[in-house]
């Protein structure tokens, strides 16, 4: 918003700073947030548009996710079959814990380039690293989290899906997010078409490969 700058605090770091759900749970922000919550009440009982849930980011503790459920309570939010809740997946903890925020959630959002820049400790920013391919969701230890939090998530009936860049610009990570069993990926408009067909083949393949072990 034009005019915003004027009110934030100066860091040296501000991708790893104060954003996402520590903005929201903070004395400073916390009734600016209440408003964007009644703002999302209203467009969802007083327009109707009931296709409108909520999704936090940057989401670092369980005591965040608790703070700020209790708070949609307060404005009259709270999560059942026609209102979901689902938390960004972006930071190292979202995957070593994920079953514990599954618990408050009803399906998880990867962040491919923030899981990435903090699972690395590679900035997304940097031109130097990126060029050096430090930078680089196809990364096997990015894979492993998503591996993990796929696996986890789903055994407490949670979805998972991606957003980024990833899916768009390389097949081969498109096709090992559908045989990892990702629910939803979110693709740039231009490769819809393409990458849809990568992940018809995929699923192909993954139908074939099954039906031969069931017959050996």
């Amino acid at each position: 918003m034009e005019g915003g700058e004027k009110f934030e605090p100066h860091e040296e770091n501000p991708m790893i700073g104060w954003r996402g759900c520590s903005r929201y749970v903070s004395d400073s922000y916390r009734e600016a947030f209440k408003l964007e919550l009644k703002a999302i009440k209203k467009v969802r009982e007083e327009m109707g548009l009931k296709n409108l849930h909520v999704m936090l980011p940057f989401v670092r503790t369980i005591d965040e996710v608790r703070r700020i459920t209790e708070m949609m309570r307060e404005v009259g939010l709270e999560r059942n079959r026609d209102f979901k809740l689902y938390l960004m997946a972006e930071i190292p903890c979202n995957i070593f814990m994920a079953e514990e925020f599954a618990e408050w959630c009803d399906g998880f959002s990867i962040g491919s380039n923030d899981l990435t820049q903090l699972t690395m400790g590679a900035d997304r920013d940097s031109d130097i690293l990126g060029k050096m391919g430090y930078f680089d969701e196809r990364n096997e230890a990015i894979k492993r989290a998503i591996n993990m939090l796929i696996e986890a998530a789903h055994r407490k009936g949670c979805t998972v899906g991606i957003c980024g860049q990833a899916p768009s610009v390389y097949p081969e990570f498109t096709e090992f997010l559908v045989k990892a069993g990702i629910d939803s990926i979110s693709l740039n408009p231009d490769t819809v078409v393409s990458t849809l067909g990568i992940i018809a083949s995929a699923e192909q393949r993954i139908l074939l490969e099954a039906a031969r072990k069931t017959l050996r």
